[in-house]
């Protein structure tokens, strides 16, 4: 959530500043400001809504600074309004801040600094750390640095925090606990992100920031100490990704462009892993915990939203071909919860950032308590990679938008990956089986390619007639149940419908209830072992009036017969077929969206990555 921007150095701040805001935009935010340091001044514009507003806003504005922090914030405490937005002013108007996280004790800090004098221009919970850091530097006759260390051994919570003060012209101060902070290295100037999106124009070297770290950064040199002031060396690591990752690249939104980008995911994230011609498998990340995979007697997927459904399909998956139990759980429940957690369990953490809140801290906990932790992400040298002991880096590239689809397939393909080597590792599963999978797996990059190509403009036509719809019913059995709910959440997103998934067995069970000619109903009916069932099922909404769209596979004339619309794509395995019938879902949610003249890659109130609670 948030974004945060910073820079020091030789050059003009503001345009990386504004530029920086607008890459991250794709986070989610619902305000924007600037802060740039003067000579004699530190001057903070704000305003809420886009950084369009913004930017507009400083067309009037003096923005000569090499010095400078910048912020997109996403509304917890207090409204989305101008008082509200980032940077902060603090009560001298020495200091200026912004934060992305929450902290979780500012009600006692805020009543003390009231007793002590202070007033607040705003409602949020970052004003009251910033006044709490002058309130320290102010009476304990120390540094700026000290009283940012000694503030943050008091506050509880979560935070990225970047300071600018009026005594120190060529100097930013930054800190961090349980959100993500990249500093980029320049020639004689930083570079500062919630992500490596704005830099990336800029420089290809970074410094990932870990917990617990504070950053006093001018433009030659990055100091690094813990809070327990002792210095630490900077990682510095090569940026593998091109600018151009992060651009629409001729696409009218990141979503749609993500949506074609997927046969190029698959196939990145299958490359040097599976053999198209031995067919077998190769995972180094697994091989360092063999021993333990083979060993263990439950295995616990950890994570949120779209990055659950992912996990729900790998425990049919894992169960089936390892014959080991697999447990499914939010991560924002299981981090609570106190859960039973063993030296013997594995504990797969999904996340498209890696930087989840909650499923970190569910990490971290399960570590605590001697589980293995095997960390399934997208962004190297994120948060839950670095927690991992091992893990399986996904190769899905960039994704802005923030309704997850490409993520969602090449987390797919590599959890698939996953259960077929440790399937090998147990012996659990035959070698015909595990070829079969594995050929058919290779050829799923094709597969969705021809899919895109072969149904795009029937969904158009879909989405058109069913665009005012209220409400959607989405059914699945089986390997297809969490398909079902990822496209009832994708339709959420994006069209604002209201949407829920289902086991289509559980339909008689109270959803039916809801069944007229007014309601679609999505039917994920791929040839399976439970197809007859499926069919059946089909055949009771029909005697309903209910509207049947199906997602098939393309020679199925019984399922095609009974359905109002329908969706064709090839024939394949039971358990490779999810992967391809979740691709015409994202398409029906964007066009649906698009009908319904939705801004699809920022919906509204939502954020790409969740990082605070």
């Amino acid at each position: 959530m948030c974004g945060i921007v910073g820079y020091v150095g030789h050059n003009q701040a503001y345009p990386y500043l504004i530029g920086g805001l607008k890459k991250l935009e794709y986070r989610g935010y619902d305000s924007a400001g600037i802060a740039l340091h003067k000579t004699n001044e530190l001057q903070i514009v704000k305003k809420t809504g886009k950084v369009a507003a913004l930017e507009e806003a400083f067309r009037t504005q003096n923005t000569h600074s090499t010095l400078g922090i910048g912020h997109t914030r996403w509304a917890t405490h207090g409204v989305p309004s101008d008082a509200n937005a980032h940077p902060h002013y603090s009560n001298s108007g020495n200091l200026a801040l912004v934060h992305n996280g929450i902290i979780e004790n500012y009600a006692s800090l805020k009543e003390e600094l009231l007793q002590k004098g202070y007033h607040f221009n705003s409602e949020t919970d970052s004003e009251v750390l910033l006044n709490f850091i002058e309130d320290i530097y102010i009476n304990n006759n120390c540094s700026l640095e000290e009283a940012i260390r000694i503030a943050l051994k008091r506050v509880t919570g979560a935070y990225v925090i970047l300071i600018l003060s009026k005594e120190h012209p060529d100097t930013l101060f930054a800190a961090r606990k349980g959100s993500p902070l990249v500093v980029g290295i320049g020639k004689g100037e930083h570079f500062l992100g919630s992500d490596a999106s704005p830099m990336l124009e800029y420089t290809k070297e970074v410094v990932y920031i870990n917990d617990y770290e504070l950053a006093i950064i001018n433009p030659d040199q990055l100091i690094l100490k813990n809070l327990g002031n002792e210095t630490l060396t900077p990682y510095v690591q090569k940026l593998d990704l091109e600018l151009a990752a992060i651009e629409k690249g001729g696409y009218e939104h990141f979503m749609i462009k993500e949506i074609h980008e997927q046969p190029q995911a698959i196939f990145d994230s299958l490359r040097g892993r599976l053999d198209p011609e031995s067919l077998n498998i190769t995972l180094s990340g697994l091989d360092t915990i063999k021993e333990k995979l083979i060993a263990a007697k439950r295995v616990i997927i950890v994570a949120c939203g779209t990055s659950w459904h992912a996990g729900l399909l790998a425990e049919y998956w894992i169960e089936e071909l390892c014959r080991v139990n697999v447990e499914v759980e939010y991560a924002s429940e299981f981090r609570y919860r106190n859960p039973i957690i063993t030296p013997e369990d594995i504990i797969i953490a999904i996340s498209q950032s890696g930087e989840t809140a909650d499923t970190l801290v569910a990490l971290e906990n399960a570590k605590a308590q001697g589980a293995t932790i095997f960390g399934i992400v997208n962004v190297v040298g994120s948060s839950i990679a670095r927690v991992s002991d091992a893990g399986i880096y996904t190769h899905a590239g960039p994704e802005i938008g923030v309704a997850s689809t490409k993520a969602f397939s090449a987390q797919l393909t590599v959890l698939l990956l996953f259960a077929i080597k440790l399937a090998e590792f147990k012996q659990s599963a035959s070698e015909e089986l595990r070829k079969q999978l594995s050929k058919e797996l290779s050829e799923v990059p094709d597969k969705v390619k021809y899919i895109l190509d072969s149904t795009v403009e029937d969904i158009k036509v879909i989405a058109k007639k069913y665009q005012n719809a209220t409400d959607f019913l989405f059914l699945g059995r089986g390997y297809n149940f969490p398909i079902a709910l990822e496209g009832a959440l994708k339709l959420k997103e994006i069209s604002y419908i209201h949407a829920e998934g289902y086991p289509a067995a559980e339909m008689k069970h109270g959803p039916i209830a809801l069944v007229d000619e007014t309601l679609p109903v999505v039917f994920i009916a791929t040839k399976d072992r439970v197809h007859e069932k499926i069919v059946s099922n089909m055949q009771e909404i029909k005697a309903r009036s209910g509207k049947l769209i199906s997602v098939v596979t393309e020679d199925d004339q019984l399922a095609i017969s009974l359905s109002d619309e329908h969706i064709k794509i090839p024939a394949s395995h039971e358990m490779i077929a999810p992967i391809l019938a979740v691709i015409p879902l994202q398409v029906l949610s964007y066009y649906v969206g698009i009908e319904r003249q939705i801004d699809v890659d920022r919906p509204r109130n939502l954020a790409k990555s969740v990082t605070v609670e």
